[in-house]
Formats: C-alpha cells, structure tokens, sequence
C-alpha cells in the first residue's frame, strides 16, 4: 500500500506504533481489573533499648537546672513567655543529666514546704522553646512525696531518659 502512512513509514516508527499500541492496551486492561488491596509493609523490629545514661559525678561539671515550683497546677506557656520575666518560685538546682526524679523530687522538697506533706504528689514537666522559638511545656512524670509507700515507674527515670537538654527550664506542680 503505498498511500498508507503505516506501510510507508520505516520499521522503526511501526514498531513504535505497535509498542503505543500495547501500551494503551495494557492500561485499559488495568483499568478494568478490581483494586488491589494494599498489603502492610512488615514492621521492622522496636530498636534495641538504649544503655543507660551513666555519668561519673565527680569529673563531670554538673548542669544548672532552673527549677519552678506551683502548688496546685502548671504554670502556663504564658508564665515563661518574656525571657528574664520567668516565675518568681525559682529554685536553682546543679545536677547531672543521670539525676532522676526521685532526686529531684526529694531537692525539691528541701525548699517547697507543700512538698513534704505526706499525700504531696509533684508533677514535672519541661518547658522549652520549640522550632518556631516559642515555648512548648511538656509533662514528663509524677511522683509521690512518701516516695516509699507509692514509689512508682517515673521516680527512677533520668532527665537524660525524658529527653532533657541543657538550658530546659522544669516546671513542677505540688498536689496535695
């Protein structure tokens, strides 16, 4: 046929036409088969734990932690907005990155009369700023002021374990 544009086209171009052509062929038979459920992607096993942060406490300069005392709630985002304007319930405690809150917790009681009552429970949080600069506070665990009747699971957690970095403020609500 020598008026036909497919005869008279070189053998490279038919084959192109023919590979076209089975392409749109396979995609309409895609189109026509039911969905394919998804299948999930097999979990990769929880990381190994972390060794415990261990620090040796006499070579290692301890940390200034600015700590601020309430008693019956958290002080709010707003309490620590202006830097410099912080709260005026400010102790200031230097410890390690291993101190847990148990220690915190009995420091804290040194200075907080509320702390020492019996039925006293003290909620901890961390106040930081977050990406955008502006601070976030962020609970990190409760303990009992008769650490030996309700000790619990958060008492011996470390500031290194709760994510702590130098220059965080730590918030703490005394219940009664």
């Amino acid at each position: 046929c020598p008026s036909c544009p497919i005869c008279s086209s070189s053998p490279s171009k038919i084959m192109s036409l023919q590979a076209a052509a089975a392409a749109a062929a396979a995609a309409a038979d895609v189109q026509n088969r039911p969905p394919r459920i998804p299948v999930p992607a097999p979990r990769a096993p929880p990381p190994p734990p972390r060794p415990p942060l261990v620090v040796d406490r006499e070579r290692t300069c301890p940390l200034l932690l600015r700590v601020f005392t309430k008693i019956g709630g958290h002080h709010t985002v707003e309490d620590f907005a202006v830097r410099g304007k912080e709260p005026k319930d400010e102790v200031q405690i230097y410890t390690w990155r291993d101190a847990t809150l148990r220690e915190l917790t009995d420091l804290v009681k040194e200075v907080a009369p509320a702390a020492r009552r019996r039925d006293a429970r003290l909620s901890f949080a961390f106040v930081y700023p977050d990406r955008r600069g502006r601070n976030v506070i962020r609970q990190v665990g409760v303990t009992h002021a008769s650490g030996s009747v309700r000790r619990g699971g958060d008492d011996s957690r470390t500031l290194a374990e709760l994510s702590f970095q130098t220059g965080d403020f730590l918030d703490v609500a005394i219940y009664s």
